[in-house]
C-alpha cells in the first residue's frame, strides 16, 4: 500500500506486471455504478484493487472512493510526499483524514494539503509533532469548512494558531490541543460552536486565558485540562457560570484547585457525567457533598490521590441520586483516609461496576469480600502487600540461608 500511496506518475501497480482483467461482465457496468461499488472498500482493499488491471486502477483511485481516510496504522511510514499525493489524487473530495501518529509530516506537506483539499471537514493530526504554526494557517486560509480539528501533542502549535483559527472556523466543534495563554476575550468569539476542547498538558494555558475562553464558549461539553498547573478556582468558576451544558471534566493533576472553584461548577452544571479529579490535592468531602446536590447525572468519578477525601464524604455521594442510580466507576487509589466503611456505604450504589482501590491502606481483604457478596457483579481493584515476615529465631545474628544452616 505503501508504495502505492507514494506513487506520482499514472501506473500504480506494485510490481512491472497486472493481474488478470476482472470479469467482462463487470467491465461492462456503468462507471457510476462501478464507482459506487468501490466507495465501500477501505483504504488498504482499494490499494489492492488497484493493482488488478489499468481499468481497476483507475477506478479504485478515483477521488470520490478517497473521502475518508486513516492512515494510522501506516504512521511510521508515512512522510509529506505521501499526503501530498493524496491532496492531489483527492482534492476535493476528501471530507476526513487522520494522520495520528504521522511523525514525518510536516508544515509543507500541509499547506500542499491545504490548497488542494479545500472541503476537509475533519482532521486528526494527533501526535504530529513536526506540525507548527505554519499548518494552521495555512488551515485558517484555506479549509474553512474544517470543524473537527484535533492537535493533541502537537507541542509547537501556539497562541498565533488560536488567533487564526478564531476567523477562519466559524463551525469548529473539536479543537484540541494548543497553548492558551492570551487573555482577550475577542479571539474566542469564532468558538462559540466549540463541543469539545482538549488542553492537556499545555504548559503555557493560564488561567486568565481559560477563564476568556469559557466566557465564549456556551455549548462547551467536553473539557479536558489535566496537567495544566496554572488552573485554579477562577477557571473553574468561569466554566461554571459561562459552560452550563459541560458533561466531561478532566481535571487531573491541577493541584491548585480547591472545594471553592468545584462548589461553583457543580451549582451551576448540572448535567456533569464524568469527573477526573486525580491529584487535585486541596480538594476535601465538601466538593463530594456539592456534587452529591446538584450533579444527579454523574456516572464516573476518579478521586486517586486526593488524600483528603473520608469516609464522610463517600457517604454523601453513595446516599445520592446519582450514587444510586447513575455512579458505575469510582476511584480511589491512594486516599489514604480512605476505609472498610466506605465500601459498607457503596453497597447502596446498585449501578456500580468497578472500583479502584490500590494503597488504600485502611481497606481489607473482609471488606472487599462483603461489598462482593452485596454486588456480585463488581470489579474491585486492589493491592495488598505481602506480609512482612517473623523475624529470625536466631536473633540480631547473621542470617543464613536453609543450605548454609544445614552444611
Amino acid at each position: 500500500m505503501y508504495q502505492l500511496l507514494t506513487q506520482t506518475n499514472s501506473c500504480f501497480c506494485l510490481s512491472c506486471h497486472c493481474f488478470s482483467s476482472p470479469s467482462s461482465n463487470f467491465s461492462k457496468l456503468p462507471k457510476e455504478l462501478l464507482l459506487r461499488i468501490f466507495s465501500y472498500l477501505d483504504v488498504v482493499t482499494l490499494c489492492r484493487c488497484a493493482q488488478v488491471s489499468k481499468a481497476w486502477n483507475v477506478l479504485a483511485l478515483d477521488g470520490s472512493n478517497w473521502q475518508k481516510i486513516d492512515l494510522f496504522n501506516f504512521q511510521t511510514d508515512i512522510e509529506g510526499r505521501v499526503v501530498e499525493n493524496i491532496s492531489k489524487r483527492c482534492g476535493g473530495f476528501l471530507r476526513q483524514l487522520s494522520l495520528r501518529g504521522c511523525l514525518s509530516v510536516g508544515d509543507a506537506s500541509m499547506k500542499t494539503f491545504a490548497q488542494n483539499c479545500r472541503n476537509i471537514e475533519v482532521l486528526n493530526l494527533n501526535g504530529c509533532t513536526k506540525i507548527t504554526d505554519s499548518t494552521c494557517l495555512s488551515l485558517s486560509k484555506f479549509c474553512s469548512k474544517l470543524r473537527q480539528l484535533d492537535l493533541t501533542s502537537c507541542v509547537s502549535i501556539s497562541n498565533h494558531s488560536l488567533k487564526a483559527l478564531r476567523y477562519s472556523f466559524p463551525n469548529l466543534e473539536i479543537l484540541s490541543p494548543f497553548p492558551l495563554t492570551c487573555n482577550e476575550k475577542k479571539i474566542t468569539d469564532g468558538c462559540r460552536m466549540l463541543e469539545t476542547l482538549n488542553l492537556s498538558w499545555c504548559d503555557q494555558i493560564t488561567r486568565d486565558g481559560l477563564v476568556s475562553l469559557c466566557r465564549g464558549c456556551h455549548k462547551l461539553q467536553v473539557l479536558c485540562v489535566s496537567g495544566c498547573g496554572n488552573i485554579t478556582d477562577a477557571s473553574l468558576t468561569a466554566l461554571g457560570l459561562n459552560c452550563p451544558r459541560i458533561k466531561i471534566l478532566e481535571a487531573a493533576r491541577c493541584s491548585h484547585v480547591t472545594d471553592a472553584g468545584f462548589t461553583v461548577l457543580a451549582r451551576n452544571c448540572h448535567e456533569l457525567e464524568k469527573m477526573d479529579l486525580e491529584e487535585c490535592i486541596l480538594v476535601t468531602d465538601n466538593t463530594l457533598v456539592q456534587l452529591s446536590i446538584h450533579c444527579p447525572r454523574l456516572q464516573a468519578l476518579s478521586l486517586s490521590h486526593c488524600e483528603l477525601i473520608t469516609d464522610d464524604g463517600i457517604r454523601a455521594l453513595s446516599s445520592s441520586t446519582c450514587g444510586q442510580e447513575r455512579l458505575t466507576v469510582l476511584e480511589l487509589d491512594n486516599c489514604p483516609l480512605i476505609t472498610d466503611v466506605t465500601l459498607e456505604h457503596l453497597k447502596s450504589c446498585h449501578r456500580l461496576e468497578r472500583i479502584e482501590l490500590y494503597d488504600c491502606q485502611q481497606v481489607t481483604r473482609a471488606g472487599i469480600k462483603r461489598i462482593r457478596a452485596h454486588l456480585p457483579e463488581i470489579k474491585v481493584h486492589a493491592y495488598f502487600a505481602p506480609v512482612t515476615p517473623p523475624p529470625s529465631v536466631h536473633g540480631g545474628g547473621q542470617r543464613l540461608c536453609r543450605c548454609c544452616i544445614i552444611l
